[in-house]
């Protein structure tokens, strides 16, 4: 009889909830279920609530409103939405920041949101350049790296901002086109779990520290909305979720991963499938 799991959190990625009719991607070829989401992720938190034993936390992979609040007005009502959904479950929930938070707030605001778990929130607010990337230990020998991928970033920040001007030399020496296009991606840093447009930019520079770490296990994604996955070269797990936004509403696209000393067994609802990942 396998022992018990040392703890298990749930994980969903890319919920984009807005009060709107659906609609397509920015190639006009995949619909996206704005309204529908909300209700997927209320689906997703009474599964999670009723989990015995209950989850140590759940991790929301950025991207939990969409841009399309942000023209509409209703950015603080659509994110009011799901903040209310999410605070029914019981344990503490730790959020990335993906792009379309940027497209609605800026950082300083979205610091003083209910989107800031950084654990520092409690404190006084940190300067509006702060990078939001903290750490925890669910149990003894595991920790968890939420990462700050629009640290370096324009999106979110000022045109005046030292990190802005930043950034904008940066795209300017790395983009091949003419677009001042922003990093893309909350996450996804290895190119077979995810495309080339959803790949973060220095993505070559993150697995170089990822691998420069024996201990890195696995490193959990969002933004491209058909998930991926790979073990790489490293034995290090890359794990991208399909995206809530994209699921119809007969479906859904959100996970529970119960973590053992040698492994973690995700298990899957929905779009999302169970698997195995063994350390």
């Amino acid at each position: 009889m396998e022992a018990a799991p040392l703890f298990s959190f749930g994980v969903i990625a890319d919920i984009q909830y807005a009060d709107a009719e659906d609609g397509y991607d920015f190639g006009g070829f995949r619909r996206r279920y704005y309204r529908q989401s909300l209700n997927l992720l209320r689906d997703a938190v009474e599964a999670w609530a009723a989990e015995r034993p209950p989850l140590a936390f759940v991790l929301q992979l950025g991207d939990s409103i969409d841009g399309l609040n942000a023209r509409s007005g209703e950015a603080e009502g659509a994110l009011e939405q799901v903040l209310a959904a999410l605070g029914r479950l019981p344990v503490p929930v730790h959020h990335a920041w993906g792009n379309h938070e940027f497209y609605n707030f800026s950082r300083a605001r979205l610091v003083r949101t209910g989107l800031n778990s950084h654990p520092a929130r409690a404190m006084a607010d940190p300067p509006a350049g702060d990078c939001q990337a903290y750490h925890f230990s669910p149990a003894a020998q595991f920790r968890i790296i939420v990462l700050d991928a629009y640290d370096l970033s324009i999106l979110g920040r000022e045109p005046d901002n030292p990190r802005y001007q930043e950034s904008l030399q940066l795209l300017r020496e790395k983009n091949t086109n003419d677009n001042l296009n922003s990093p893309t991606g909350h996450l996804p840093v290895h190119p077979d779990a995810s495309d080339r447009v959803c790949l973060a930019w220095n993505y070559e520079d993150a697995l170089s520290v990822i691998h420069s770490h024996q201990c890195v296990v696995c490193f959990l994604a969002g933004h491209l909305h058909d998930g991926g996955y790979c073990l790489d070269s490293h034995g290090v797990h890359h794990l991208t979720l399909e995206g809530v936004i994209e699921t119809p509403p007969e479906s859904n696209a959100f996970g529970t991963i119960y973590v053992y000393e040698d492994k973690m067994i995700l298990k899957g609802r929905g779009r999302i499938s169970d698997r195995v990942m063994h350390f």
